[in-house]
């Protein structure tokens, strides 16, 4: 089922009655639980026309390097089988991605494509919308639940959005049936060659310094992560994923950054199983998520200090003089090469794996504006480091993340050096709730 409330016009039309219709693949890089997908398919079963795809791979895209690359072209390769596999020919051309679907739209009936929420996505859609002669359809499928139907505003906290998300989520949380395309065309050039993902990265003209993570993308692994989780890891979420030095944690997050895991398909998934681990992760999988999703659709200033919620930047700036007993430069940050070992140990997961126990990060972010010269650095030294090393960087849930560091979406506290009214933490509370020193020993240099 395609709740009306998933679809936006972004540029108004009758479809042509001929040619085909378009699928512009840009957040969901898969064919499961994808609305936007079987929008295109009800559509061109309605017109009775052939549906194709086109993905407009960017060597230029915002602090983007050969780790997330290397992601997004696995995610491709599955896309273009599974899509075929559905008689659904890919086109993935190099270049500016709304120029290379106009290109693509050229005999088209329409155009078809999934929503993003951050500032550059939003405004490759606008490009589009301004040039196209025929309507662009849009198709919220990254959300369980749109964001404007959740709110249409900025949410305060955690605690604010949860209950207008657990009003809704049942009438989403719903299986969207795939059906079959009725017309099909072999009549569409494949553009770049993506079975072999490795190949292609070495030709892209982008970033080589940071090296793919340790885990393979796309779809099919998406699944494969998925199915494992739920049988080997739920049924323990709730006591086990703050734990970095055990494997409780679902790992799940960069296959929903690049869209190749739905949050339908995970949610599914975790509520057919059920029991208190379930519980917790749907409680990160659709409040937290989406609560982010919120943040960057309504606060402009989402990726700068700027966005920090007003008391939050007065009590810092109230502190921002005050003495810190350490600091240290980008290069000594990037590094590992600070006096706390806990701090090093997060730092080297990241850097070596891709990714970061969530536990850890807000330790490692409380650090860093603890030893950075004002909670300006701070926050641009944090979001420079999770962005080129993180797998899922340039998430909206990056930027709450890092937000949340600095008192967004929390409350204030007791006051502290440094840190103002905002949340402190220290290597005492890991010590209290986890073995930190055997978290040191596994990532030790």
């Amino acid at each position: 089922m395609i709740h009306d409330s998933r679809v936006q016009v972004l540029r108004p039309g009758t479809p042509r009655r001929q040619g085909f219709v378009l699928l512009w693949v840009q957040a969901t890089v898969r064919t499961r639980d994808n609305h936007a997908l079987e929008y295109g398919v009800r559509e061109a079963n309605r017109l009775n026309l052939p549906l194709v795809a086109v993905f407009g791979l960017t060597p230029g895209y915002p602090e983007a390097n050969a780790r997330h690359y290397a992601y997004l072209l696995e995610g491709l390769r599955d896309l273009r089988v599974n899509l075929a596999a559905r008689g659904i020919p890919l086109r993935v051309t190099l270049g500016d991605p709304p120029a290379a679907v106009l290109a693509a739209a050229g005999g088209a009936a329409l155009v078809v494509t999934d929503v993003g929420y951050t500032r550059i996505q939003r405004e490759w859609r606008g490009w589009l919308a301004d040039r196209l002669d025929v309507p662009l359809m849009q198709v919220e499928s990254e959300a369980l639940i749109p964001v404007g139907v959740v709110s249409g505003k900025q949410e305060y906290a955690a605690r604010t959005i949860r209950p207008k998300i657990h009003r809704l989520w049942h009438d989403y949380l719903v299986p969207l049936d795939a059906h079959d395309l009725r017309k099909q065309t072999r009549d569409w050039e494949a553009g770049e060659d993506v079975s072999d993902p490795a190949a292609l990265l070495k030709t892209l003209p982008i970033d080589h310094s940071v090296p793919p993570g340790d885990e393979e993308g796309g779809e099919n692994a998406a699944h494969d992560l998925l199915e494992d989780f739920i049988t080997r890891k739920l049924d323990t979420y709730d006591t086990r994923r703050n734990d970095p030095t055990v494997d409780g944690s679902s790992r799940l997050s960069a296959h929903l950054h690049y869209g190749q895991l739905s949050p339908l398909s995970a949610a599914i998934a975790a509520r057919e199983h059920g029991g208190p681990g379930a519980d917790a992760f749907l409680e990160e999988l659709i409040v937290r998520r989406e609560l982010s999703f919120n943040y960057t659709t309504y606060n402009p200033h989402y990726d700068r200090y700027e966005g920090l919620p007003s008391w939050a930047r007065a009590t810092l700036a109230e502190h921002a003089g005050d003495r810190r007993e350490y600091t240290y430069t980008r290069a000594e940050l990037d590094g590992a090469q600070t006096h706390d070992p806990y701090w090093n140990a997060a730092q080297r997961q990241m850097t070596r794996t891709g990714r970061m126990h969530n536990y850890m990060r807000m330790y490692w972010g409380k650090k860093i504006l603890e030893w950075t010269p004002t909670p300006q650095q701070a926050y641009t030294e944090m979001l420079w480091l999770n962005n080129r090393h993180e797998q899922d960087g340039r998430d909206p849930n990056s930027y709450a993340g890092i937000g949340w560091v600095l008192g967004l979406h929390d409350r204030p506290w007791t006051r502290r050096p440094i840190f103002g009214t905002v949340r402190y933490m220290n290597a005492g509370g890991l010590k209290r709730k986890f073995d930190i020193d055997r978290y040191a020993r596994q990532w030790a240099e």
